[in-house]
C-alpha cells in the first residue's frame, strides 16, 4: 500500500500520525513537508473532496488569522488559493492511501484508511 502525508514536522498530531504510518508493514511512504512544498489548490481540493469535507473544514484556526481574513465563510476557490499561498492555514495531517484520505486530528483516524 502507498501513503502519503502531507507533513509538519513541528506538530506532534502530525509526528505522531507519522510514526504509526511508519510502523506499519509493507507500506510505501512520502512524506510531503507541505510547509516547503505545498500542495496545488487542485490536489487539495481532491484531497478534501476524497475525505467527505469542504477546504473550510481544513482550514486551520488555531493560530491563524483565518476567522479576520473571514475564510471559513468564503468560497471554495478563494480558501484554496489562500492555503497554497499561505500553507500554514492547512489543518495537519492530511494523509491519502489506497484506501482514502483523512485528516488525522486525532492520529488514530489513520486506522480507518491503513
Amino acid at each position: 500500500m502507498h501513503a502519503t502525508i502531507w507533513h509538519n514536522p513541528a506538530c506532534s498530531t502530525s509526528r505522531k500520525t507519522l510514526a504509526i504510518l511508519q510502523a506499519v508493514p509493507g507500506i510505501d511512504l512520502t512524506v510531503v513537508e507541505y510547509l516547503k512544498t505545498p500542495p496545488s489548490a487542485e490536489k487539495l481540493a481532491q484531497l478534501y473532496r476524497d475525505a467527505g469535507m469542504t477546504p473550510q473544514q481544513g482550514l486551520r484556526t488555531r493560530n491563524t488569522d483565518v476567522v479576520e481574513r473571514g475564510l471559513p465563510d468564503a468560497d471554495d476557490a478563494t480558501v484554496l488559493a489562500a492555503m497554497v499561498a499561505t500553507p500554514v492555514l492547512i489543518e495537519r495531517p492530511l494523509v491519502e492511501t489506497d484506501k482514502g484520505v483523512r485528516l488525522c486530528r486525532p492520529q488514530e483516524r489513520i486506522n480507518e484508511i491503513i
